[in-house]
């Protein structure tokens, strides 16, 4: 049975699964690998983060992940595709792994700063 997300264990485990299938995925992985060069061992770390501080309020994350994207942008064109494959990743792996209100509320976070993201970067 599945559980939902409680602590930063629980966001370790989501970061690491959805970035194991980023890292091989087919239609954005090469952003990842081939234009960004992520640094997987700094990159995780900082997501972990991230996303603990999205969901349990714990400001332990300094960054600006708008500058970053719009550098990669840059660098390779993103396109909304793009980004919505990166959100179906996500939801996917969420899913996988856990249900409850936090899952929902990652979830629709994402999904939030995806399109923000998008919307700030993409010029389709």
């Amino acid at each position: 049975m599945k559980t939902d997300i409680r602590n930063r264990k629980d966001i370790e485990k989501l970061v690491n699964a959805f970035y194991e299938k980023i890292k091989t995925d087919e239609v954005i992985g090469y952003l990842f690998n081939d234009v960004a060069h992520v640094n997987w061992e700094l990159h995780l770390p900082k997501m972990y983060d991230f996303w603990e501080n999205m969901l349990f309020y714990t400001a332990n994350y300094e960054g600006n992940p708008m500058a970053k994207h719009k550098e990669l942008h840059e660098k390779s064109t993103m396109t909304k595709a793009h980004f919505q494959h990166w959100i179906d990743l996500f939801n996917k792996t969420v899913d996988t792994l856990f249900e409850g209100p936090k899952a929902e509320e990652i979830k629709n976070r994402a999904m939030n700063i995806a399109t923000a993201m998008m919307y700030k970067t993409v010029s389709e």
